[in-house]
């Protein structure tokens, strides 16, 4: 009996420490520009920039105080905050999509030719956040499938705090790089505690590569198919 202890002890805990690391990836990441850009920005930025920030953080504390509450065993609690998660999760792919436009706009208006290529990484992010969300809502009365597909969901969010982490002269590709790299620890507590991949990992991960794959092709290669549909969005 004491020798499955450490396991389980580790699988209560683990996806608390993970969030905790989430958080300071991405507190490290907007932390270098929140002041420059949301506080003291050189022009006026849209109000719904400050809605998305709000929106976003409200999530990763979610997210946060949700792993914390599994770790200790407060299952109710859980259950009634995750009604709040719900409706929380729902607004941030229309808040997400919303603000990649207009700040797609407000790039274009500054003359940054960039802005349409840049625009299919935060629309992917939306997509790889919404996908695993709605299934982890779908699968919430099964923990196993539910804490990964949440766990995927929220990493997903982490690219734009790790843009702003590697260093500018870095190929895009590194963003992801870094998000897979928060998944690929849980994987890792996957293959020691159960000694097996589990199903959300198996399946989930190739799409989410394909998907990544494709973003950065039309990010990239500066698709004409691509620039024209993100100027159809953003002018």
């Amino acid at each position: 009996m004491n020798a499955i202890k450490p396991a389980h002890r580790l699988d209560r805990s683990f996806y608390f420490v993970l969030a905790l690391i989430v958080a300071g990836v991405v507190s490290s990441g907007f932390g270098r520009t929140i002041g420059a850009r949301l506080i003291h920005p050189p022009s006026p930025r849209p109000a719904l920039l400050y809605i998305h920030a709000a929106v976003f953080a409200s999530w990763i504390l979610l997210f946060i105080a949700q792993t914390g509450l599994i770790a200790t065993r407060n299952v109710r609690l859980h259950r009634k905050l995750g009604v709040l998660g719900l409706a929380l999760g729902v607004s941030m792919p229309i808040v997400g999509v919303a603000t990649a436009i207009e700040l797609g706009r407000l790039r274009v208006q500054h003359g940054d030719t960039g802005a349409g290529s840049a625009l299919v990484i935060s629309l992917f992010d939306m997509i790889a956040f919404t996908i695993p969300f709605g299934l982890a809502a779908y699968w919430r009365r099964r923990s196993d499938f539910h804490r990964r597909l949440m766990l995927i969901a929220t990493c997903a969010l982490t690219s734009a705090a790790i843009g702003r982490l590697i260093p500018q002269s870095w190929p895009d590709e590194w963003i992801y790089v870094g998000v897979d790299a928060l998944i690929f620890l849980s994987v890792g507590r996957d293959l020691v505690v159960t000694k097996r991949l589990h199903p959300v990992y198996r399946y989930g991960i190739p799409a989410l590569l394909f998907g990544q794959t494709i973003t950065m092709y039309l990010d990239l290669s500066g698709s004409p198919g691509w620039l024209a549909f993100a100027h159809k969005l953003i002018g």
